[in-house]
């Protein structure tokens, strides 16, 4: 993979920003099908692209799913996590509506929590490294 390309350009920045979100049914029920997997990942990429984020990598289990988002540092990861568990819960009852038995219990999919991790291209202590090794002025 070239590097150039995965760095993208804002009017005013230029990142490399990536979030590893999982998202957990709730009471962990176990409701996901292959098709429900499908469903789910067109409607999270649409939900990223309304972010301008890409939905670079997209997986799920029986009972939660994990995404890898490249975003802009205008969004707060917190809302696109959002939108993302909102958008999805509320257009998988209508798509596949065998989910409401088994799935939306107190009317919600997700359960509340998420994990969202950081992914980057350089380990921590190269970063402090390479802080500390800047020129300071006097």
């Amino acid at each position: 993979m070239n590097t150039k390309q995965s760095i993208r350009t804002g009017r005013h920045c230029v990142f490399k920003l990536h979030a590893h979100l999982v998202f957990v049914t709730k009471y962990r029920g176990k409701v996901f099908t292959g098709a429900h997997l499908k469903s789910l990942e067109l409607l999270f990429d649409r939900v990223c692209r309304d972010f301008e984020a890409e939905l670079k990598e997209f997986n799920g289990e029986t009972d939660h799913v994990h995404l890898l988002v490249n975003f802009p540092p205008k969004v707060a990861v917190s809302k696109l996590v959002n939108s993302l568990k909102g958008v999805s819960s509320r257009r998988m009852k209508l798509l596949h509506p065998e989910l409401v038995q088994l799935a939306y219990r107190k009317n919600s999919l997700w359960s509340p929590s998420y994990f969202g991790g950081s992914v980057g291209g350089a380990p921590l202590s190269m970063v402090k490294q390479y802080i500390e090794q800047q020129s300071r002025p006097d």
